[in-house]
């Protein structure tokens, strides 16, 4: 076996372990957890999903050394402009390989309109999120509308994100 099928193997036995993860829990569990979900803000501050009803949601666990995860962020940005009262993004560091101090740097140095978030709570486990991007979408309501794995690209992550966007307002 070369050494490049062995990588492809690995790579597609931890995709069919985070779907199945993901697939795991029952909706009714994730919606609870979505409902309640706390995270801390880069300043030390408890911060609520319910501190953002009226609004849709992206909850996108990220770490500054995830490639497709930084990707989208400029077009993320893009929609918070296009709907400032509409959308929010949620940038939450899941604490994998970095902490709050890694996010607070890495949002210092780009000015992208999100709220910077570390997930202390154990939010992204919860949901059986074991890789990023893990993307949670949530209605004005408060309601779980999805959780995704990966990426789409910028387009893809921009088309689909507008398209709920307009589908809620």
């Amino acid at each position: 076996m070369t050494f490049n099928t062995f990588i492809k193997l690995i790579f597609i036995a931890i995709l069919f372990a985070s779907f199945t993860a993901c697939g795991s829990s029952d909706d009714s569990s994730n919606e609870a957890i979505v409902e309640n979900a706390v995270f801390t803000d880069l300043d030390g501050n408890q911060v609520s999903i319910k501190d953002f009803e009226g609004k849709l949601v992206l909850i996108d666990f990220w770490e500054s050394w995830c490639g497709p995860c930084l990707q989208v962020f400029p077009t993320m940005d893009e929609l918070r402009e296009e709907y400032p009262d509409q959308f929010e993004v949620l940038a939450v560091t899941v604490g994998l390989n970095e902490g709050p101090e890694d996010a607070r740097k890495f949002a210092a140095e780009h000015d992208y309109d999100f709220n910077w978030l570390y997930d202390e709570t154990g939010v992204f486990t919860k949901l059986g999120g074991q890789g990023i991007p893990f993307k949670v979408f949530v209605d004005p309501d408060g309601n779980l509308i999805s959780i995704e794995m990966g990426s789409y690209g910028r387009e893809g992550d921009y088309n689909k994100t507008k398209k709920l966007i307009q589908e809620y307002f």
